[in-house]
């Protein structure tokens, strides 16, 4: 919202200028709690020195340390539309640092003055002085963990193998959602997922002998993923997503200290993605190796997901979709024989 000043356009240019001073001009300054207090943009601090006034309703307002610690004079003031349009008079500017909830009962009122017709209102400009970072949304993740486990009576009880579980059905959830294509439900379980390593890592910052936080878990990962991909932060070259794999997989086996092509490989993940993966391994080490001779359902299904892995197909992914096939069939069944 914005009210502009007035301008009398037809003085002539010898007249003297006895022009009432301007209704003046208010200043709503935002900030954003993901961003350290006293971060602020340079037309905001612009706009605090240059200001007749800067109140603030908050006297806990974290930026107000940092604004007073740079010469601010900054009045604990909660100020009604009224109190603020007489404050401006004179063509003085007011600053209001505004609250976390953006101090909408104050707009409220200057918008109602405005409509009235009433007063001279003076300008309203909405200035951020600081905005969030990209993936500060994190931040409030973090913080809201906190207080459940603090507060919540499930929450505070649960340990990491009570939690396993649900990660194995969130990433279950998540597959689901890529796999029928829905948008809205792929944003919902990849924030089901990020809850399971959010929650994980806060309860174990409280181990009492090796405990670590989410930051360390974000440090690992951002030093694997660096140290993984030389073709990105360093000077080795890939061209082929097939030389990255490989590079991948050998940095993986320094690192690990493998000695073995399987080692690592999780047996406890469902049959033909096990079976699928010790393919894929075997291939990328430009192994030879026989598949082993046997009778029943189980070799003929690991002869079928080895062939899907070197055909490019991910078996448990075309299982699945003939499962939906499979289900739709008998609900259209269902549907005939009601």
């Amino acid at each position: 919202m914005g009210y502009v000043r007035g301008v009398n356009a037809h003085r002539p240019d010898d007249a003297p200028d006895t022009a009432a001073p301007g209704p003046g001009r208010v200043v709503l300054l935002t900030t954003s709690h993901r961003v350290a207090p006293g971060l602020l943009s340079w037309p905001a601090w612009q706009a605090l020195r240059d200001a007749d006034r800067v109140l603030c309703a908050d006297e806990a307002h974290p930026q107000l340390p940092y604004l007073r610690e740079a010469g601010i004079t900054v009045e604990q003031a909660a100020p009604t539309a009224e109190d603020l349009v007489d404050a401006c008079a004179g063509d003085r500017t007011v600053v209001v640092v505004a609250t976390a909830e953006g101090e909408p009962r104050l707009t409220d009122g200057l918008a109602r003055l405005a409509g009235s017709g009433r007063l001279r209102m003076p300008s309203l400009e909405l200035l951020p002085a600081s905005y969030d970072l990209p993936g500060a949304r994190l931040l409030d993740l973090i913080q809201v963990m906190d207080r459940i486990r603090e507060e919540c009576p499930w929450s505070s009880r649960q340990t990491h193998k009570g939690l396993a579980k649900y990660g194995i059905e969130e990433a279950y959830e998540l597959v689901e959602a890529i796999e029928e294509g829905d948008r809205d439900e792929l944003r919902e379980e990849l924030g089901d997922v990020l809850l399971q390593v959010v929650f994980h890592s806060r309860i174990a910052e409280e181990d009492p002998e090796a405990p670590f936080s989410i930051d360390d878990v974000a440090a690992t990962i951002v030093t694997k993923l660096i140290h993984r991909h030389p073709h990105v932060f360093g000077d080795a070259t890939a061209t082929t997503p097939e030389e990255v794999k490989e590079h991948w997989l050998r940095t993986k086996a320094v690192e690990k200290r493998r000695e073995s092509v399987t080692d690592g490989i999780p047996l406890g993940q469902p049959g033909l993605a096990l079976a699928s993966k010790l393919a894929s391994r075997v291939r990328t080490a430009g192994l030879d190796v026989p598949l082993p001779a046997g009778d029943g359902i189980g070799y003929e299904l690991l002869a079928m997901a080895v062939r899907a892995e070197a055909e490019g197909v991910d078996p448990e992914a075309a299982l699945r979709a003939a499962a939906r096939s499979y289900r739709d069939a008998v609900r259209t069944a269902e549907g005939l024989n009601a």
